[in-house]
């Protein structure tokens, strides 16, 4: 790891991505806060949205799926890994996102961090924590300059 992550890069596991559009929630409230800034990203792989889209399609609608994973491909910056790498982990490490959101408790546990921390430097976490703790103001001095102006774009567009 040569590069320090970025910390206005966030990445969203499928299960984060296909709860944001079915259910709302936590998944939503921090997705908003990736939607709301256009200097924060959202980073994601082919592979990402494809397993985000097979979900969408096993519990919903797949025209539905195909619509949202056309939107994530439209808004996401894209990066590309190895076909046998985990899609949410790959597209954090490709992307150097400095932000993992999963609902995936394996991800997310002390080991896991343990293990994956000489590989990939990433905040692995639940969207309720990433939704309560992301604080755009203090970000903004740091990774765009000056005085923080507020969100600046509806996350619902």
């Amino acid at each position: 790891m040569a590069e320090r992550p970025n910390p206005a890069r966030v990445v969203a596991d499928a299960d984060v991505l296909a709860a944001d559009l079915l259910v709302g929630g936590s998944a939503r409230e921090a997705l908003d806060h990736v939607r709301s800034h256009d200097w924060v990203e959202l980073v994601a792989s082919d592979p990402l949205i494809t397993e985000t889209e097979r979900l969408v399609t096993g519990v919903a609608d797949p025209d539905l799926a195909s619509a949202h994973s056309g939107k994530l491909h439209a808004e996401r910056v894209a990066v590309d890994h190895p076909a046998e790498d985990h899609p949410a982990l790959a597209s954090a490490y490709a992307g150097n996102a400095a932000h993992l959101l999963t609902f995936d408790d394996r991800l997310s546990s002390a080991g896991a961090g343990l293990s994956l921390k000489p590989r990939v430097d990433v905040s692995i976490r639940p969207p309720d924590a990433f939704a309560r703790l992301f604080d755009p103001e203090s970000l903004y001095d740091h990774v765009v300059g000056g005085a923080y102006p507020g969100p600046d774009r509806d996350p619902r567009d």
